[in-house]
């Protein structure tokens, strides 16, 4: 029924926005004014009435599903919510698995959490609207594909902090691995090129995880890529540096 419900909330929405009345669906489906008022309060369309109705709008029923699945789509959650993830390891760590779409089975075989506490930061999660703990503990993440979490906020704090501590103690040199350094000196203008194929990059990344989530886990790799410019200078030469010398960007 819930499903439903969100089904012709998102028909009426769009119903609004294109400026169709209930007088002209009552036209198009041949029934009464009063008729079709309580068709839309009682939620009880049969599938070709939902089609008479979506043909009128001119759309498909997989495009009304679609406005539905995003309507309930998040972009960024409250920064008191970001704070509850930090302070929870266990609630970060299906946080994240949830949005990687890893399983209720997946999470229990892979981390020391029980059951009933994986229910539990589940439901925790679905109150948050980062995620739809369906039937059978089945879970249908709501972060949108342009999700962010907040800049300087909790979550960035922390992982800006894993990062500095542990990502880059490593090698580099296993496969799937690698990390690149240059150095050099470059005018405003192609510090700004660079900088738009370092977000093009990202984007690439975001859509090579949405492209991925559709095979089994076992096949999947937790992977993070970092990108980072700024105009630096060793601190060596910084200390040798004559005074009053520093160009300001």
């Amino acid at each position: 029924m819930a499903q439903t419900t969100a089904l012709i909330d998102a028909l009426k929405r769009v119903l609004r926005e294109q400026g169709i009345t209930y007088a002209e669906v009552a036209q198009r489906l041949e029934l009464s004014l009063p008729s079709v008022k309580r068709l839309f309060a009682d939620k009880q369309f049969s599938v070709q009435r939902l089609d008479q109705v979506c043909e009128l709008a001119g759309i498909e029923i997989t495009d009304l599903v679609r406005r539905m699945q995003a309507d309930k789509e998040i972009h960024q959650l409250e920064r008191e919510q970001e704070e509850e993830l930090v302070s929870d390891p266990k609630l970060l760590i299906v946080a994240v698995s949830a949005l990687n779409r890893w399983s209720f089975r997946d999470i229990l075989a892979t981390y020391r959490i029980k059951e009933p506490e994986l229910i539990q930061r589940l439901a925790r999660l679905d109150r948050m609207k980062l995620i739809e703990l369906m039937p059978g503990n089945r879970i249908r993440p709501l972060a949108s594909t342009d999700f962010q979490w907040h800049k300087g906020g909790p979550i960035q704090r922390f992982f800006e902090a894993q990062v500095q501590n542990d990502f880059f103690r490593c090698t580099f040199e296993k496969p799937g691995e690698l990390r690149l350094f240059v150095t050099g000196m470059l005018s405003r203008e192609s510090n700004g090129q660079l900088q738009q194929k370092m977000q093009r990059l990202a984007q690439d990344f975001r859509s090579l995880h949405q492209e991925d989530q559709a095979l089994p886990l076992a096949d999947r790799f937790g992977t993070s890529l970092v990108l980072a410019m700024r105009p630096w200078e060793l601190e060596i030469f910084r200390q040798h540096r004559r005074a009053d010398t520093d160009k300001p960007f």
